[in-house]
């Protein structure tokens, strides 16, 4: 993982996407949100956020009669930190050898192969 990103379990990726989504939030709201998608108890909401606090991934401000809470990383760098983490445990690191797997499956539309092509295009080379 990208350096300095505490590792986050999938239930606290949950949580992060609520934050990710609209934030500051109350610890209320995140349950509100969350209770619409899973069937967690406020206690178990509660439990991931305090630990997501412990783990310095969310801020607390504690200026308001009620707390809020806020995420410290934004979702983009949690996403190439997980990205980069998969590449290395899967593909010992070559993010080719995961490019070719996937462009060679067949699941890939004509439109998905042009915009390869076009990153791919846009991408400045290597000096």
């Amino acid at each position: 993982m990208e350096k300095n990103i505490p590792s986050i379990s999938e239930s606290e990726w949950e949580i992060m996407n609520v934050l990710w989504d609209k934030a500051p939030q109350t610890a209320n709201d995140i349950i509100l949100s969350l209770q619409e998608s899973t069937d967690w108890k406020p206690k178990t909401i509660r439990t991931l956020l305090d630990r997501l606090v412990q783990k310095d991934v969310v801020g607390v401000n504690k200026n308001l009669r009620v707390y809020t809470f806020s995420p410290l990383y934004t979702r983009e760098k949690y996403q190439r930190a997980e990205t980069e983490s998969f590449i290395k445990r899967i593909y010992g690191g070559a993010l080719k050898s995961m490019l070719v797997q996937f462009i060679q499956e067949d699941t890939l539309s004509e439109d998905d192969i042009n915009e390869l092509r076009s990153t791919l295009n846009k991408k400045p080379k290597k000096q």
